[in-house]
């Protein structure tokens, strides 16, 4: 059984900044990307961020300059700091990684993983 464990959410002031944090646990081989997304009401979940075991990056445009993604291969953990933050970034934000578990099918194919999510909210 694989878990993601998110923290970090909250309320902040436009122009603030917020930390999420992501800590993969349970049964992993080996994680691929991790990442994050995030859900607005009303709206379809899209990729915020993501990065590679090597520390490949890539973000949305609409975050660029603001958000930096990084990791810790040895704790499976994702960090994503979120600065100068504006009310269209509130969302709940979910933890993703694409891995391989140590047992059943994962073993030889990596599927998606998804945190419960957290909230972000950021007031004008």
């Amino acid at each position: 059984q694989v878990q993601l464990m998110e923290s970090g959410g909250g309320l902040v002031q436009a122009g603030g900044s917020l930390r999420l944090s992501c800590t993969a646990s349970g049964h992993i081989s080996r994680i691929n990307s991790m990442g994050w997304y995030r859900q607005a009401p009303g709206k379809q979940r899209e990729m915020v961020a993501d990065i590679t075991p090597g520390g490949n990056t890539n973000y949305a445009d609409s975050v660029k300059g603001r958000f930096t993604i990084s990791r810790d291969n040895a704790k499976k953990t994702v960090l994503l700091q979120m600065s100068s933050l504006k009310p269209e970034d509130t969302a709940v934000y979910y933890c993703n990684a694409f891995l391989y578990t140590m047992y059943g099918s994962g073993q030889n194919t990596p599927f998606d993983y998804w945190g419960q999510g957290t909230q972000v909210t950021v007031s004008s």
